[in-house]
């Protein structure tokens, strides 16, 4: 049985509070989840910000380490790394 949305909701917000306090991400680190939060894809990201691919999934890698975000098959990283950056 899979779980109404309101219980997945309170699943990805309880995921996303459990997330250590980042460290101090570099302004360029910034920039990443606030143009992910816009929707924007990696390659868009790279554009905006005159980075090339590469640049941008390092960052992304680096973000996820930093919040504390592993690999999962149960949560979304993005989504979770954009809900942090939105509490900021």
């Amino acid at each position: 049985m899979r779980p109404t949305l309101g219980a997945r909701r309170t699943q990805i917000m309880g995921a996303a509070h459990r997330m250590e306090t980042p460290a101090a991400l570099t302004a360029r680190e910034r920039d990443v989840p606030a143009l992910m939060a816009e929707g924007r894809s990696n390659t868009a990201i790279a554009g905006a910000l005159f980075l090339s691919y590469g640049s941008v999934e390092k960052h992304v890698s680096q973000i996820f380490a930093k919040l504390g975000l592993p690999p999962s098959d149960h949560d979304h990283r993005r989504v979770l790394a954009v809900l942090r950056h939105l509490q900021v």
